[in-house]
């Protein structure tokens, strides 16, 4: 199933659901005949479109709101925080292209603060699916909370197969180990997934967790994994400042813990852009990469490669 064959499904049970775009509908294009008047497109028009969704909540609708995901976090800001968030209205914001996916877009487009901007807004659920299966699975619990949520849209084929259910503040434990834990969210889990691969073939145990859920998050197993590994990683396509590793490091410093943290995120500056697979290289993201980054850090290890099966030595 498809997000929006699931968003129409919903729809079509609860009509309270509205559907709402900013003229971007290529997740949706197929609603309006489905929804009629319950289908609105403002044109490019962010802060309108959040405004008019929190009069919608504030009459018991339940508005799912569409736009690139640069320009609904950033500049319908102010209505997100003051019309939205200060009234913790049941509003569902979804934003297309966060992060590297916007790929070839310059940095006008590059939604790399978004998960900063949005969890500053007291209430607000952030989900970060991995694939299409997570985020159609989330969808029903999305739309059940009472609170806003900023979803950062990603329909991907999945690279794994989910065995634990999505739950506000749940992550996944992809993988066990006792060496080191990389914490990821969203589609770059598929790139961890080689690092884990490349780090195992070195002897090294990897502890995988997908945070799909930035807020609430699951403090519980960011605690067990700095207690029980030698090294947490942090891995998101967003700034070093206000992500995940600026997330991570509240949770420790609360709960008094110390723990080797290494960050792997935008540091100052925005991605150079290209197509995927050539951010991913450029920027240092790769799943091989990855593993080399996290072998470098800690010291003298060698790396086998999985391509021409010779060991190579990080330097």
């Amino acid at each position: 199933m498809t997000y929006e064959q699931k968003l129409n499904e919903l729809a079509q049970e609860n009509e309270n659901i509205f559907v709402m775009t900013a003229e971007n509908r290529a997740a949706i294009r197929n609603l309006p005949e489905q929804l009629g008047g319950r289908f609105i497109d403002v044109g490019i028009a962010e802060q309108t479109m959040v405004g008019a969704a929190a009069g919608l909540a504030l009459r018991g609708r339940i508005p799912v709101v569409h736009a690139l995901a640069t320009f609904l976090t950033m500049r319908a800001f102010e209505f997100i925080r003051t019309d939205i968030g200060i009234g913790k209205l049941p509003v569902k914001l979804v934003g297309a292209v966060p992060g590297f996916l916007s790929e070839a877009n310059g940095p006008t487009h590059q939604a790399i603060e978004d998960i900063a901007l949005m969890r500053g807004i007291p209430s607000m659920h952030i989900f970060c699916p991995t694939d299409r299966d997570e985020l159609v699975d989330a969808m029903e619990k999305v739309v059940a909370t009472p609170s806003p949520c900023y979803i950062r849209y990603n329909e991907f084929n999945p690279s794994i197969t989910h065995t634990v259910p999505f739950e506000w503040g749940k992550a996944e434990l992809v993988s066990d180990g006792d060496d080191v834990t990389v914490l990821t969210y969203g589609f770059l889990l598929k790139e961890a997934l080689v690092a884990k691969d490349v780090l195992s073939v070195n002897k090294m145990t990897v502890r995988l967790v997908n945070l799909r859920s930035l807020s609430p998050i699951d403090e519980e197993i960011i605690i067990e994994s700095a207690r029980r590994t030698k090294l947490l990683v942090t891995v998101e396509d967003h700034f070093l400042t206000g992500g995940l590793y600026s997330i991570v490091a509240e949770i420790l410093v609360r709960n008094n813990l110390a723990c080797r943290v290494i960050p792997i995120a935008l540091e100052e500056r925005w991605f150079h852009p290209a197509l995927l697979g050539d951010v991913l290289t450029a920027e240092g993201f790769g799943g091989r990469q990855l593993a080399l980054r996290i072998l470098y850090a800690m010291r003298g290890k060698k790396v086998m490669d999985l391509e021409h099966d010779s060991p190579t030595t990080v330097q």
